[in-house]
Order: structure tokens, then C-alpha cells, then sequence
């Protein structure tokens, strides 16, 4: 099933719906910026926002949502809003602090979605202790991780009372993520992609181009689009109201089974971000 707008949702496996589509606000600068992208998002029918303690925007975010709400007349149950704790701060009782910390800086009662950043070896599973913790006292909607490869999903599932819901990874045509994927979508994990522009370096592929053209869209509509029709929640970046219009149109067109295929082969397994088998962070 292929999402049919910007409001369409999958279903996790506990049941809570997650929209399909976006916006992260990975790297956008705390104020104004902030403020603007998320407030411009919410204004053109996204329902979805990403943020984490680490972006350190977690302040423009609460208040982007609100001037969003306010502009857009919807209400807090109608969005679905994601941060993630830190590597700093896994642990059991550090990991319940991280949450209210969030909260108060989001100035939200909850948060429908808390991940797990990156899998720091010996810490992870005290963390999702604590994750699992706040999901039965109903304070987060559903929980999950980022980053993790399957081994750190099967170390963490081997004793986890609840499976994750979502694992948001690097995922583009260059990192297609093909075993990853199968092995989540076999324990009824959703995957989520982070960069699945690849901060803008697939933008000028002429393959990617090519297809493009032939839809009448731009590159990065088509790359989106191949994280839908491949299952996948996307959460593109950007600042630029115009731009975070032109990312969410890719209702109208569909790609064929040829040129999924030819993006699908483009894969290198090449990463623009940190290895989750080799980070030092």
C-alpha cells in the first residue's frame, strides 16, 4: 500500500498510526529557522516532525508547533511528533530524566514517538528498560530505535518485554538497506529513513535525472517517492517553505516497476553518516 497523501498513515505493530511522510530538522539551527520550517510544514498539511535531544532545537520545535497549531487550526492528537535520547544519557534512570527533558522543552505532554539514537554497546538496554517503562505508564504513544543493524535488534530483542516499533536509518538509493529491511519488516518493525536525499549529494544523478524528467518532477520528488513505494517513512529536511511544498508533492505520480528497480541498483552501501558498527560518540 502506497501512501495517497500527505495525511496517510501506516499502522505500527501496537496499533498507533504513523503518517508516512516528514520533516526532520536534523542540523536546522535553534530560533528562527527552527521556528519557520516547522510552523511552514504544519501550515501545508504535514502531520509529522522529527526532532532529537541532540539537535539541540528541541525549544524551536515546541514553538513551531505551536505557532503551527495555532495557524492551522488542528489540534496536539492530530500531529505525530518524534525526539530521541541522547548517547549521553542511556540509561534507566538517565534515559526517564532525557524524556521529561524533552517534554519540557517541546512544552508537549507527550510524545507520540521516542527513539533510541545510536546502539552504544552495554548501554542500549537499560535505556529501552526505560523506554518500556514510559510506554506502559502511557507517557509516549510508541518507541523504537535509530541506527541499529540487525545484531543490535536481535541483542535488544532477546530480552526486551516490547519489540521497537520503528528503526529510523540512513536510507537512500546509495544505501538501499536491502537485509536490513527484510529483517524488519519480518519482526513487523517500520523502517524510517534519515538523509534519504543523502544531504542533497544524489541530487544530481543522472540516472536520477533522467527519471525525473520523464515524470516531470524533481530528483528529490523521485527519491522520495521510491521511499514510499518501498514502504518506507520518509522525513526530508528543509528550511525553505517552498521547498518543504515541493518535497511533500509526490502524490501525483507514480514510479514504474523498471525505474524502482533502476534505483534500487544504484546502491553502494555507501553512507554519509557515522557507521552504527563504528562510532566513537
Amino acid at each position: 500500500m502506497t501512501a495517497k497523501n500527505l495525511q496517510d498513515k501506516t499502522t505500527l505493530h501496537n496499533g498507533v498510526q504513523m503518517p508516512w511522510f516528514g520533516l526532520g530538522v536534523f542540523k536546522v539551527e535553534e530560533g528562527p529557522d527552527t521556528i519557520s520550517s516547522v510552523k511552514a510544514a504544519i501550515k501545508n498539511g504535514y502531520l509529522s516532525i522529527d526532532t532529537a535531544a541532540v539537535y539541540q532545537n528541541e525549544e524551536g520545535v515546541g514553538e513551531g508547533i505551536r505557532q503551527g497549531l495555532a495557524q492551522s487550526g488542528l489540534k496536539r492528537e492530530e500531529l505525530f511528533i518524534t525526539s530521541k535520547v541522547w548517547n549521553a544519557d542511556l540509561g534507566y534512570e538517565e534515559t526517564l530524566a532525557a524524556y521529561e527533558a524533552s517534554l519540557q522543552k517541546l512544552g508537549l505532554d507527550y510524545l507520540d514517538l521516542y527513539l533510541i539514537h545510536w546502539p552504544v554497546a552495554g548501554k542500549y538496554k537499560a535505556a529501552w528498560k526505560a523506554l518500556e517503562e514510559l510506554y506502559k505508564q502511557g507517557r509516549v504513544k510508541a518507541i523504537g530505535v535509530s541506527n541499529f543493524q540487525i545484531h543490535h535488534l536481535d541483542d535488544l530483542m532477546a530480552e526486551a518485554e516490547i519489540k521497537p516499533m520503528v528503526n529510523q536509518v540512513e536510507l537512500h538509493p546509495k544505501l538501499t538497506q536491502m537485509e536490513l529491511r527484510t529483517f524488519c519488516k519480518q519482526h513487523d518493525i517500520q523502517i524510517e529513513a534519515w538523509s534519504p536525499l543523502m544531504q542533497g549529494e544524489l541530487l544530481s544523478h543522472p540516472e536520477l535525472i533522467k527519471i525525473a524528467e520523464s515524470h516531470g518532477k524533481s530528483v528529490a520528488q523521485v527519491i522520495l517517492r521510491w521511499d514510499l513505494q518501498n514502504g518506507i517513512i520518509t522525513i526530508p529536511k528543509s528550511i525553505k517553505e517552498h521547498r518543504i511544498i515541493e518535497n511533500s508533492t509526490i502524490f501525483d505520480f507514480t514510479l514504474t516497476q523498471q525505474e524502482m528497480e533502476a534505483i534500487n541498483g544504484l546502491n553502494e552501501n555507501r553512507r554519509v553518516g557515522p557507521d552504527p558498527d563504528n562510532f566513537d560518540f
